[in-house]
């Protein structure tokens, strides 16, 4: 089969990969021509012909990998299926191309979930989905180390870092133990172009504007996200304070029997999970769930010695805690899992403790939903926000958290949007202005904040933008940051 996968990317060389392992032959069309997608293109055209032991199949099956540099609009002659990874563009002219010859487009995440039970032919692991506007890492994770805490064979995949394509190629390959259950992130792009993906069990844990140019509109956006729950056969996990999730899990198509699964942070009623006088408690998997509730774990259970854990991590946790009850997982194993759990860099992380001032790392709120949820943690801040907003806008932001602000520093090429926001919603809270975009405002920023924070404040990095227009991602933001506090650290001591 002559397949052309979209992309030069991880899931586009994973896919080529694992579909020339298959037999496939495959065109691999990238728009960019520069030294990374050439040196990537080498990697691959080397791989199919040396017959790397890398691979999914055997190097006798290849038909070979071609990759087309500086042309990702034209589509290659004889194509018979389009892969196309995640960030690609519904409107792209190569999926208008596509279309227009009757080629179906797909993404990687459609191509594992069609090939889930090769090559062992075995039952195939459970998939339990989770996305979201935020949290959706940070919930996986949790979800895989429950699985683990219960003994289950289990990994966290997909939007996560490790290409599930490749995962699932390698069930039980050369003596691999399969997995029972796969916990597995999927984003709003992946979800789109995973049309016949049928979950296990499923949780949308938020819905919030973002993408809105990838997916066109709102109401498109929400759309694609509630994909996640079509022919869930156990569960569909919403947020119960969040009503536009609990209107996709209405909306769904599932198999007879599924449930409709909430989560709250107050008090939970029948067929939800919450929070009892610092206990999560289920009152969904349990016998009698109209007088019985079965006490999970407590708040301080969550990443034990990361502080108090904030509301929206709350919330993840027990999302998390939903899809493994729904896979049958033991109240202790919810318990044990979330002890064990450590949350990645850049969510919500306390790197110091300065003079009785606390500062925290969440680089990762690159959107104002993610920002809001982390203002939402603390009560007396000075705010470190700023970057590219993707037109965003941030009056409700501001208006929310006004009360909690002691000072604001702003960095960035858009942080006059915030500026201005400031002005209209909280007049009274001094901003610092830093009108430079180089990698080295950070430190600036960070003295600045700490001239202006009290004992028992708290210096926030939340930016609520993009990072791209002063560091590569958000992780080396985070990591600037964090460099900059311990230079206040060396320069204390």
């Amino acid at each position: 089969m002559h397949i052309t996968v979209a992309g030069l990317g991880v899931s586009g060389s994973s896919a080529a990969r694992a579909l020339a392992g298959l037999g496939a032959r495959v065109t691999v069309v990238d728009g960019g021509d520069g030294d990374k997608q050439r040196a990537a293109a080498a990697e691959l055209e080397e791989w199919a012909a040396t017959g790397s032991a890398s691979g999914t199949g055997g190097a006798g099956h290849r038909a070979g990998i071609t990759v087309r540099l500086g042309d990702g609009d034209t589509l290659p002659e004889g194509t018979e299926l389009v892969v196309t990874s995640p960030g690609w563009k519904p409107t792209s002219p190569l999926f208008t191309a596509a279309a227009a010859a009757g080629v179906d487009v797909v993404g990687d995440v459609e191509i594992a979930w069609r090939l889930r039970e090769f090559p062992s032919g075995q039952p195939a692991a459970a998939w339990l989905g989770v996305t979201g506007t935020n949290g959706k890492t940070t919930t996986v994770r949790m979800l895989a180390s429950i699985l683990e805490a219960e003994g289950l064979h289990t990994l966290a995949v997909g939007n996560i870092g490790t290409p599930i394509i490749d995962v699932v190629l390698g069930q039980g390959k050369d003596g691999a133990r399969p997995y029972d259950v796969l916990a597995v992130e999927l984003s709003s792009y992946q979800l789109h172009w995973a049309p016949s993906l049928r979950a296990h069990s499923a949780a949308v844990l938020n819905l919030a504007p973002d993408h809105l140019d990838w997916h066109g509109s709102m109401q498109a956006y929400a759309a694609d996200k509630g994909r996640i729950y079509e022919g869930n056969t156990v569960a569909c996990v919403y947020n119960v304070a969040d009503k536009a999730t609990e209107e996709l899990v209405r909306a769904a198509d599932v198999e007879e029997g599924c449930r409709a699964i909430g989560f709250t942070l107050g008090t939970p009623g029948p067929s939800q999970l919450g929070v009892v006088e610092g206990l999560l408690v289920d009152r969904a998997f349990v016998e009698n769930r109209q007088k019985q509730a079965q006490e999970l774990a407590e708040v301080a259970d969550i990443a034990p010695g990361s502080g108090t854990p904030a509301p929206h991590n709350i919330a993840n946790a027990l999302a998390a805690a939903a899809l493994a009850r729904a896979f049958g997982v033991r109240p202790a194993a919810v318990r044990d899992g979330l002890r064990a759990f450590h949350p990645d860099a850049h969510r919500i992380q306390h790197i110091a403790d300065i003079d009785g001032v606390t500062y925290i790392d969440d680089s990762k709120a690159t959107n104002t939903h993610a920002a809001e949820a982390s203002l939402a943690a603390y009560e007396h801040i000075v705010w470190i926000a700023g970057g590219l907003a993707k037109g965003a806008t941030f009056d409700e932001l501001v208006q929310k958290s006004a009360a909690r602000l002691r000072g604001v520093v702003l960095i960035g090429a858009d942080r006059a949007l915030i500026r201005e926001a400031l002005a209209r919603h909280a007049p009274e809270v001094p901003v610092v202005d830093l009108d430079r975009t180089d990698t080295g405002a950070m430190s600036q920023a960070v003295r600045e904040a700490t001239r202006l924070a009290e004992p028992g404040d708290t210096v926030l990095l939340a930016p609520a933008c993009a990072s791209m227009d002063m560091f590569v991602n958000y992780n080396k933001r985070g990591d600037a940051f964090a460099d900059a506090v311990r230079e206040l650290t060396a320069r204390d001591h």
